[in-house]
């Protein structure tokens, strides 16, 4: 009877110790596991933001520009819209930039050039438009009607005047997809409703993390952000509701959390299978304790529970020391990269004063010489009158001083018409006379060189309605780059040429000089890029012309073929058709 009965206390104690053991240790390991998908949630949201902050302003930046606006009114302007969306969509990463106009018609389009373009499609069904149009601002997550790729798009209302339109950038979020993948994450990204867009698990996408009510999916339905996916057919993940931050059940443990700015649900779960075993070996070994090491083992227990904080304390440690040094490496970088910048930015500033010093000098000297010039020009008129006929050898002599005393005069009116600041007002310029006041300024250049530009104009006036002296500025930039390009080679040439061609004057500056390679053509009317290193080139002058030109409505296109010739454009409307028909 004793016997039985100290082995029913020890019994009832071991089943009772297994039954506590077994619930504690499934209640910790649950709290844990909590913790670390709440951590998980934390992360996921981050990367989530920071990718999509990533393009956020983007519509915003790009709407500024005169081009996007103006295609809005004007379907002139929608190629240059396209090429300038498909420039910024590639430099920036984004899957796609499209412009669409007040009825929800895309206009231009990144892909314009590309099967599936989105020109010419109906988008205004999407919430993302119809936002924009009301709020200044949109948003929303959807498989793509013409591409049948999903992405997320933001979207920014845009003005030119009274005439709205819409400005949409496509952003791709299959990257973090991938990532979910690569490493093994049971990770889901789910919108307000409820259906999951993206996962580390296939299978998991396009179904419902609960039941979906009928009105969701009417809603769905009519925006078609799933287009092509049947969701009153798909089965719910899980039997929770759209509020619960917990989830339990069918095998897996896991934690939902909210994105407040954008509503979207993000869920992580991990198999509950690893808890239970946990659970029934922490039962067993209590059980077994319980027999006669009850003392020994809450003191190992113990010993356990603060080794492994201690060690997750040396964690937590290691890795914020981790994060600061790679923080500082970081900020060392950038900060030795700002000073690099900001010395190139000073030496820059300190050349372009020195440009400007030296312009008003010339313009000074130019003044000073202008009047001895022309009191030469009449003391030789009077040595030629007053010569005895015994001396009329001397005439010719006369004569070609008074020629070169002439072309020192001409020179020094183009120098100060060229530096004379223009009021801004355009006026009908003949571009044939531009061109030959900017081939006398670069004359001396052109001497050195040992190439004279060769001039082949119409016998008729070319009017465009511009201003005189930034015209001037852009052909004498032109020329002095072509005979920049010929120096050191022999049997170069630099010809440049006037024509009407399709309504629109045309300068052509062609030479066969050393030419541009076809990485750096992209490159070339960037602001201080040069491909001039032994000069002090700022790498100004195709981006100034370019400038000019498209203050003017004219464009500036370049061809070229590295080590034989290079040929710049330059088209612009002529007068009459820029002036809405003023002659």
């Amino acid at each position: 009877m004793t016997t039985r009965r100290s082995a029913f206390v020890p019994t009832v104690a071991a089943l009772l110790a297994a039954f506590i053991g077994w619930f504690l240790s499934d209640r910790l390991i649950v709290s844990a596991a909590r913790s670390e998908l709440d951590q998980s949630l934390l992360l996921t949201s981050r990367a989530v933001r920071a990718e999509i902050d990533r393009f956020r302003s983007l519509p915003d930046v790009a709407g500024e520009d005169g081009r996007i606006r103006a295609a809005l009114i004007d379907p002139a302007y929608l190629d240059d819209a396209n090429r300038y969306l498909e420039t910024i969509a590639r430099h920036a990463g984004a899957a796609e930039l499209f412009l669409i106009n007040k009825w929800g018609t895309t206009i231009a389009a990144s892909n314009w050039n590309r099967a599936g373009s989105f020109i010419g499609q109906d988008y205004s069904f999407r919430p993302y438009f119809s936002r924009a149009m009301i709020d200044g601002h949109g948003e929303f997550y959807a498989i793509g009607v013409t591409t049948g790729v999903p992405g997320y798009f933001l979207s920014t209302r845009i003005l030119n005047g009274d005439v709205p339109g819409v400005l949409v950038v496509k952003v791709d979020l299959k990257p973090l997809q991938t990532t979910w993948q690569n490493a093994g994450a049971d990770i889901a990204l789910a919108d307000a409703d409820g259906v999951v867009f993206l996962s580390g698990k296939p299978r998991w996408i396009y179904r419902p993390l609960w039941p979906l009510s009928t009105d969701s999916i009417l809603r769905l339905e009519e925006s078609r952000a799933y287009d092509g996916v049947n969701l009153s057919r798909a089965q719910p993940l899980f039997e929770l509701s759209s509020h619960s931050p917990d989830i339990r059940g069918s095998g897996a443990i896991g934690r939902l959390m909210v994105m407040p700015e954008t509503n979207w649900r993000i869920v992580a779960t991990r198999s509950s299978s690893w808890i239970a075993a946990q659970s029934i070996g922490w039962a067993a070994f209590a059980a077994l304790a319980t027999f006669g090491m009850a003392l020994l083992w809450k003191v190992v227990d113990q010993r356990r529970q603060i080794l492994q904080l201690k060690l997750q304390q040396s964690d937590k440690l290691e890795t914020m020391v981790e994060e600061r040094t790679r923080d500082l490496a970081t900020e060392v970088e950038a900060r030795q990269q700002a000073e690099i910048e900001l010395r190139a930015a000073q030496d820059n500033l300190v050349h372009s004063e020195k440009m400007a010093a030296l312009g008003r000098m010339s313009t000074a000297i130019v003044h000073e010489i202008s009047q001895p010039l022309a009191a030469m020009e009449a003391t030789l008129t009077a040595a030629q009158l007053s010569l005895q006929p015994a001396d009329q050898a001397n005439v010719g002599r006369i004569d070609s001083a008074k020629a070169l005393v002439r072309r020192m005069q001409r020179t020094t009116k183009h120098l100060k018409s060229f530096g004379r600041k223009e009021s801004g007002e355009r006026c009908h310029v003949d571009l044939r006379e531009v061109l030959k006041s900017a081939a006398d300024l670069v004359h001396p250049r052109s001497r050195l060189a040992g190439v004279e530009p060769q001039l082949l104009l119409p016998p008729e006036p070319v009017l465009v309605l511009a201003g005189s002296v930034r015209m001037e500025q852009v052909a004498v930039n032109l020329m002095l780059n072509a005979l920049d390009a010929t120096e050191g080679k022999s049997n170069s040439s630099v010809v440049v040429s006037l024509a009407v061609v399709d309504g629109n004057a045309e300068i052509r500056v062609r030479d066969t000089g050393i030419g541009i390679a076809p990485d750096m053509i992209h490159k070339v009317t960037e602001p201080f890029y040069s491909s001039k290193t032994q000069s002090d080139g700022l790498g100004l002058g195709l981006s100034i012309c370019k400038a000019i030109l498209t203050e003017f409505g004219g464009r500036l296109s370049i061809s070229s073929v590295e080590g034989s010739w290079t040929e710049i454009i330059v088209e612009m409307p002529l007068a009459h058709l820029a002036s809405g028909g003023e002659n």
